[in-house]
């Protein structure tokens, strides 16, 4: 009797969801009987997916499960449409970007002529081209992702606001701007297993802008540097932190799309086994006393600049924590800094993995830089 009971329920429950989905008018597809001619390949991204329909309409569907409908320059809305699926139509001009991830993207298109808005005042980008055309005018900051300008961002028209994952903390702003008529598109690369699933959103961004062939062609050059033949044999254990205002390390999580890049490219991340909450937070902090337990006998170390700024000698690291000077890899003069754009730079991150490959093998052993780092001596030895 208690199993039939159950049974009841789940039927009811079931009958229940389906009908709210029904209400909700999502369908799968456009909803209208149109079925795709072409869906973009994908090789690690699983965070979006691009459907292709006769007439130059593509159906963007994001892991959110929010969809947009492009539709081509001159061409009407196709009739019967789901009710769910936001409509865009090109040219898209004007955009309001709030997602620094994207803009490395955008820019490698040859795209930047779509934004006027940014979420970044002009000094927070080391995307240059995006520098310049604020400092320029041609792009304008609107404020923040938290607090935007929304007179300027109407009084633009502006047809879109691309934010990223921390609109999630801010969803009346989202609400405020669905309300005055702007969609708003979450750019959800952060959310990819794989780091190159990051990069691989530039294909969704090729198709936004009409730039497919470009994108696939920056994606493929990209991939590559991950290929075997391109990877140089390497197992070396590698600490990645910073140290902050309090003497503290600051490391990336195990986990973190960047301790997964130092896993392909042959490095052994001290912390990768260490135990952590369930933040989502990309890194942690620790006090000197374990961060050194843990990280004293590394082979290299790689300091993260994008907090406290660039350092360019071993000296301007140890006055941030002396007990650094007893590390392996500082007496060994195998110490490298990240570059201040290494975190806009989503799009070359096959790049990145192939310059960790260079430190990590003992090809940069003669070098003072690799891209996206340098390596730091002492200044006064």
């Amino acid at each position: 009797m208690k199993r039939t009971f159950a049974l009841i329920l789940t039927i009811v429950f079931c009958a229940a969801f389906f009908a709210g989905c029904a209400d909700s008018g999502y369908t799968e597809g456009l909803g209208n009987g149109w079925e795709p001619v072409d869906s973009l390949k994908l090789d690690y991204a699983t965070q979006f997916a691009v459907d292709y329909y006769e007439g130059g309409f593509k159906l963007i569907t994001l892991a959110d499960k929010s969809r947009f409908l492009i539709v081509p320059e001159g061409s009407q809305t196709p009739k019967g449409v789901s009710r769910d699926i936001i409509i865009l139509r090109q040219p898209l001009d004007n955009i309001y970007l709030a997602a620094t991830a994207a803009m490395c993207h955008i820019d490698a298109l040859d795209a930047l002529e779509n934004i006027r808005l940014s979420g970044s005042k002009a000094e927070s980008w080391y995307v240059e081209n995006a520098r310049r055309a604020m400092e320029e005018g041609r792009i304008l900051y609107a404020g923040k992702y938290s607090e935007p300008d929304y007179e300027m961002i109407v009084s633009c028209n502006c047809p879109l606001a691309i934010e990223s994952t921390m609109i999630a903390h801010s969803s009346e702003v989202k609400s405020k701007l669905e309300k005055l008529g702007i969609p708003v598109f979450i750019d959800q690369s952060s959310n990819e297993e794989h780091p190159l699933g990051r990069t691989e959103w530039v294909k969704l961004y090729g198709a936004l802008f009409d730039k497919e062939k470009e994108a696939n062609e920056l994606f493929d050059e990209q991939k590559a540097y991950v290929s075997g033949e391109n990877l140089a044999e390497a197992d070396m254990s590698v600490v990645f932190f910073s140290i902050n205002s309090s003497g503290m390390a600051v490391v990336r999580r195990p986990g973190d799309y960047l301790s997964k890049m130092m896993k392909i490219a042959g490095g052994q991340y001290v912390f990768e086994n260490m135990s952590t909450d369930d933040s989502r937070s990309s890194t942690m902090t620790l006090e000197m006393e374990s961060f050194f337990a843990s990280a004293r006998d590394a082979d290299c170390i790689l300091y993260n600049s994008t907090i406290g700024g660039e350092i360019y000698t071993i000296d301007e690291m140890v006055e941030k924590n002396p007990v650094l000077a007893d590390f392996k890899a500082v007496k060994e003069n195998n110490v490298w800094c990240t570059s201040q754009n290494m975190y806009q730079e989503s799009l070359k991150l096959g790049e990145m993995i192939g310059s960790f490959n260079m430190i990590f093998s003992g090809k940069a052993s003669s070098l003072s830089e690799v891209p996206f780092f340098h390596r730091l001596y002492w200044a006064m030895k």
